[in-house]
């Protein structure tokens, strides 16, 4: 196939442009390098240095590439920033996909893969999360995502676009060569491994009052390889389906406390841990029940464990302790 990538130099995108190139396809990536980095693009791959607002940039990488599939992976992602600003997620996000979708459309593509994400579930019925969960997103961010879905549906029911919405929480981890660099970053691990490294003071947990076993936020964590491995499934089962929703986690939840703890067991490291207060927008508890996508498509976590997701970020950030900008 032909894969238009959005977003394919940022963290998932960039390791999915791996995983579609060594499973033959043809690759393009599309990215405003506004989160993303050139370095983590993969030379094989076409790139059009492009934004998702710029309808014009779309329509001409389109054109140029000539995809029949789409991997969505572009878009604001930081949950606790939504809260703050609404309408940059409630509009940019949205207007963005539009742009997308509409010339994705207009072009012939046939297949269309979005990052979705666990948000869509504030405070579940029932945990671990299934497909069949009651959506009620826990902030614009997670509303953004779900508008989208919902504009698929109609691209589907009205236009036969082919779409697959692949809704996950917590990426973690690195490949050999492909890391989490971001700028500010906000995600756990790296945040952690930053203490570990000396490049932070110390690490804040924020609350620990939530109604769980030791009063902080459970996550489950999927690593970044089993997260792309899940999108080229999905891009082939639309060949002969019309449309998925998966969720997707490892089916463990580990809290922040238990992530802190099992950065400095692989480190060996001391790390400072200070309490700070909850963050508007974080549910207590989010783990996903993957059995539908494991059953449907056999799909299986080749990372199960946090340690070994822990290990495998630890490595990568030991040898790329700048990020994309230095090398060790």
């Amino acid at each position: 196939m032909k894969v238009l990538v959005t977003g394919g130099a940022g963290y998932i995108g960039s390791v999915a442009v791996d995983a579609l190139l060594a499973a033959g396809h043809e690759v393009a990536v599309l990215d405003n390098l506004y989160m993303g980095h050139r370095a983590a693009v993969n030379p094989q791959a076409v790139f059009f240095e492009a934004d998702l607002a710029d309808k014009a940039a779309v329509d001409y990488a389109m054109g140029t590439f000539s995809p029949d599939s789409i991997m969505h992976f572009a878009a604001y992602s930081l949950v606790g920033e939504s809260v703050e600003s609404p309408f940059k997620y409630l509009g940019e996000n949205v207007s963005n996909a539009i742009h997308l979708i509409d010339s994705a459309i207009a072009h012939g593509v046939e297949r269309f893969i979005l990052s979705s994400t666990a948000n869509l579930f504030d405070e579940p019925e029932t945990i671990p999360i299934a497909e069949t969960e009651r959506i009620v997103p826990g902030s614009p961010y997670g509303e953004s995502k779900f508008f989208v879905e919902r504009i698929l549906h109609w691209a589907h029911r009205t236009k036969g676009l082919r779409y697959a919405a692949l809704r996950y929480f917590n990426a973690a981890g690195c490949t050999p060569s492909k890391g989490e660099d971001h700028d500010p970053e906000t995600h756990l691990i790296p945040l952690v491994i930053q203490v570990a490294l000396g490049q932070r003071e110390s690490i804040k947990i924020f609350g620990d009052d939530y109604p769980t076993p030791d009063g902080t936020c459970v996550r489950d964590y999927i690593h970044v390889e089993d997260l792309a491995s899940a999108h080229i499934l999905a891009l082939e089962a639309l060949r002969e389906k019309e449309v998925l929703h998966f969720n997707l986690g490892n089916g463990n939840g580990f809290s922040v406390k238990e992530v802190v703890e099992t950065v400095r067991e692989v480190t060996g490291r001391v790390i400072p841990a200070e309490i700070a207060p909850r963050r508007a927008g974080d549910p207590a508890t989010l783990i996903a029940d993957s059995y539908r996508i494991r059953e449907e498509l056999g799909w299986s976590p080749r990372h199960p464990d946090l340690r070994s997701i822990v290990r495998t970020a630890w490595d990568w950030h030991v040898q790329h302790p700048r990020g994309y900008g230095e090398r060790a």
